[in-house]
C-alpha cells in the first residue's frame, strides 16, 4: 500500500477530492466527481485504492462518456505538442518519452500514422509513454494500427488507467 506524499484522499470532503485530483484523467474532472460520489472517500487510503477505484468508474462509465474522454488526449507528437498547448501531464509524459528529440523523419512518420489511426478508429492514439522511447511508441503505433475498432477502444482505456496510475503516484 503506497500512501500519497501530500494528502489523504480519504479525509477529503467532495469539492476537495475532485480538485485534488481532476487533472489525473485528462480533460475529464467527472472520473474523480462520479468516483467520489460512489465511495463517499470511502477505502481510498492508498494511491492503489484511488487508482482501482477511478479505473473502475471509467470502465463502468457508459461508451459515449468513454469516448469523450479518450477523445480529449492529445495526438503523440501533435500539433499541440508543438505548439506547446498540451496540459502539463502531457507535455511532461511525452518529453519523458523523448518525442521532442525526433527527427523530421519521424515527426513526419507520426503526424501521418496520427491521421491514419483517427480516420480508422474515430479517436486518437493513446499510449501510456513512461518508460518508453519514441522509437517503442512508433513501433507500438505501427503494430496497433491494424487492430479492430474494439480491440483499440479498450487499449484506450487500458492505456488511459496506466496514465492514471503515473499521473497518481506522481501526486
Amino acid at each position: 500500500m503506497t500512501v500519497f506524499a501530500t494528502l489523504e484522499p480519504a479525509t477529503l470532503g467532495r469539492e476537495a477530492f475532485i480538485a485534488a485530483f481532476a487533472d489525473v484523467y485528462e480533460h475529464s474532472p467527472w472520473v474523480a466527481a462520479h468516483t467520489w460520489d460512489r465511495l463517499g472517500g470511502q477505502g481510498l487510503e492508498s494511491i492503489e485504492a484511488v487508482h482501482a477505484a477511478m479505473s473502475a468508474t471509467l470502465l463502468s462509465a457508459d461508451h459515449d462518456r468513454q469516448l469523450t474522454l479518450i477523445q480529449a488526449h492529445p495526438d503523440l507528437a501533435g500539433r499541440a505538442a508543438i505548439a506547446g498547448q498540451l496540459t502539463a501531464a502531457s507535455s511532461s509524459e511525452q518529453a519523458g518519452a523523448g518525442i521532442h528529440l525526433c527527427t523530421p523523419t519521424e515527426f513526419s512518420r507520426f503526424t501521418e500514422l496520427n491521421a491514419a489511426y483517427k480516420a480508422r478508429f474515430g479517436f486518437p492514439f493513446i499510449m501510456a509513454v513512461k518508460g518508453s522511447d519514441r522509437h517503442q511508441i512508433l513501433a507500438a503505433f505501427e503494430t496497433r494500427i491494424h487492430h479492430a475498432r474494439g480491440v483499440e477502444f479498450r487499449c484506450a482505456l487500458d492505456e488511459i488507467n496506466k496514465i492514471a496510475l503515473f499521473r497518481l503516484q506522481a501526486l
